[in-house]
């Protein structure tokens, strides 16, 4: 029982000069790194119709996650949840894990990527050059757990990025993705876009830019590609956010086994599901003719982009498509870019290479006949 008195209580302010210096680094990171180019496309003149290719694949640590990985600290940081000497942990084995370990080195922390021991020794060493430690477990669906159970154990923080990734970075401005996309379209001749055209992994990115439209009313829509086996498409058609698939995406970086929890469907306007050799074919379709070595998720999102412009033909409307190149084509030498490997990969690109060729030289999209 309350004996009338006025009560205070105070913690331990001693930390906060670690993180307001923590904080400092990470926009230090983003001042130093230029904004990423937006490249054209070069389509027909005629057709009235504008594609982009925003360049995430300039990031220091190479890929469109560099920019999830900064809004990640920066969140925990102001949170409170990081401090001086934190083990910091994900669940990751590909381009999220090695931005995350670089901006966990550029702080002083330790870092751990909880990832299926089957992943390849090119990823592995991709963190670890980064200063990360890989921690291997036998099943992948059990990465998420452990991941917070590491956490729990060393008293550090579960960056957790297919919760966070949603509501990490301010989706109605300060320097996020959209806002730099349409800064970037203002001198265009449609600088408002038809479409943007994104995968989803986490979910993140395609909340961010539909979110962002709605909050400055742009007529955009949102297009979110998604490969074989990943649980997006069919969650969204049935709108059902707890539909699993079971089976990984064979397209690093998009595509998940499970309708994650950062995708907000809501502000997404339309999805396509791309076959993988579709994914690949798109791209070394457009590293040939960009001349710009892209990998399987921009692909992907070609594939999509492309379709899109085929519609908006067919229907009379001229306008603008922005999509993402992710990251570069170099880290997919042994894979994507071996035909050794889609041979044993049972992948067939033939029929969407010559999509895209008949596409590009006439106009007309023709959907393959066949697909593997």
């Amino acid at each position: 029982m309350s004996d009338g008195c006025c009560r205070t209580a105070s913690r331990d302010q001693s930390g906060r000069a670690w993180v307001n210096e923590a904080v400092r680094l990470v926009e230090a990171d983003a001042n130093r790194s230029a904004d990423t180019h937006l490249h054209v496309f070069g389509l027909p003149a005629a057709w009235g119709i504008d594609l982009y290719l925003k360049d995430e694949s300039v990031h220091p640590t190479g890929s469109l996650k560099h920019r999830l990985a900064r809004s990640l600290f920066l969140y925990a940081l102001c949170n409170g949840w990081i401090h001086e000497g934190s083990t910091i942990v994900e669940a990751s084995s590909g381009s999220t894990a090695v931005s995350e370990a670089y901006f966990a080195r550029l702080l002083g922390l330790p870092f751990v990527a909880v990832m299926p021991a089957s992943t390849s020794p090119e990823k592995i060493a991709l963190i670890e050059f980064q200063g990360g430690r890989c921690h291997l477990v036998a099943d992948a669906g059990s990465i998420y757990a452990e991941a917070a159970r590491l956490a729990a154990e060393t008293g550090g923080h579960y960056l957790d990025q297919f919760t966070y990734a949603e509501r990490a970075t301010d989706w109605r401005g300060n320097n996020n993705i959209a806002e730099s996309i349409f800064d970037q379209l203002s001198a265009e001749r449609h600088p408002v876009p038809t479409w943007l055209v994104v995968g989803a992994g986490t979910g993140g990115t395609s909340a961010t830019l539909g979110r962002f439209v709605r909050y400055q009313q742009y007529p955009t829509k949102v297009c979110v590609v998604d490969p074989e086996n990943s649980a997006f498409f069919e969650g969204w058609v049935n709108e059902d956010p707890s539909h699993v698939t079971g089976v990984g995406s064979r397209i690093e970086g998009i595509g998940r086994p499970r309708v994650e929890p950062s995708f907000q469907a809501s502000v997404v306007d339309a999805m396509i599901s791309v076959p993988d050799a579709a994914s690949i074919a798109a791209m070394r379709w457009t590293s040939r003719t960009t001349g710009r070595s892209v990998g399987a998720s921009t692909g992907t999102a070609m594939w999509g982009a492309l379709r899109l412009v085929s519609e908006m033909r067919s229907a009379g409307e001229t306008g603008s498509v922005v999509t993402l190149l992710c990251d570069g084509g170099e880290r997919y030498a042994d894979t994507y870019y071996d035909d050794g490997w889609l041979a044993e990969q049972g992948l067939d690109i033939g029929p969407y290479t010559a999509t895209l060729e008949r596409f590009y030289e006439t106009g007309a999209w023709v959907e393959p006949t066949s697909a593997r």
